[in-house]
């Protein structure tokens, strides 16, 4: 019985950690014209433990309705399987990369989880554009320019589901710890915020580093391997760095 208990509180513990996929790019400042890397990993980004990702379905440089598809390799992140990338921003303004990921099947919470993920990048000092949605199914648009920021700044975004203000979602958010800070308690580990009747949501970051948003919205199921259907978590993110 004491087994099956700790076993149990395991279980019951790494569900309460929030998943994230993060997307980190090398900088979110171009100032010279040459190859960035970049690290996509699903992750517990506080407590800075990895979970296995598949090859997403797709990474893409975004800008001016024109999509390019960005080729990735195998790397490990936490132990666990995660992709490297480069781009190079060709033009000045205001560029997005996003990840489309394959679903993940998460059994501690008996839902699959695709996370759409996002990051703006400025290129050679033109700001235009850092509020232009990709066109995603779930994704945060920014209202405060996303890159440029200091630590104690809030962060205001607004939640679009199918390209409409999602109301009452709830927003995750997480600092990327690699500073090793400690959290007083499990609760301060993971911040919640909703969005309004307008889909507007804000947080102030406390710390520097980076910060990933993640608007939580349920749509669809799928059919697992156990013949069961299951509802499919469908989340948009976006990382922004605070300096």
């Amino acid at each position: 019985m004491k087994l099956k208990a700790l076993l149990f509180t395991f279980i019951f513990a790494m569900s309460l950690e929030a998943h994230f996929l993060t997307l980190l790019p090398e900088t979110d400042v171009v100032s010279k014209k040459q190859k960035y890397s970049f690290e996509a990993s699903f992750i517990h980004p506080f407590e800075q433990t990895g979970m296995t990702m598949e090859k997403p379905k797709r990474v893409v440089l975004f800008k001016n309705s024109k999509r390019e598809d960005l080729k990735i390799k195998e790397i490990k992140k936490f132990n666990h399987k995660a992709w490297k990338g480069e781009f190079e921003l060709k033009l000045p303004g205001d560029y997005i990369i996003y990840v489309d990921p394959k679903e993940y099947f998460e059994p501690a919470e008996g839902k699959f989880i695709r996370h759409i993920t996002k990051t703006v990048i400025n290129g050679y000092g033109m700001e235009d554009g850092w509020d232009t949605p990709a066109n995603l199914q779930v994704e945060i648009i920014p209202l405060v320019k996303p890159y440029g920021l200091y630590k104690g700044n809030t962060f205001t975004g607004q939640v679009l589901h199918h390209e409409k203000p999602a109301a009452n979602v709830e927003v995750e958010v997480e600092l990327y710890n690699d500073k090793g800070l400690k959290a007083p308690t499990d609760a301060h580990i993971t911040q919640v915020v909703k969005t309004d009747s307008n889909g507007v949501f804000s947080f102030t970051m406390p710390h520097s580093g980076w910060w990933g948003f993640a608007a939580l919205i349920e749509e669809g199921e799928i059919q697992h391997s156990d013949g069961i259907m299951y509802p499919v978590e469908v989340g948009g993110l976006i990382w922004v760095k605070a300096y």
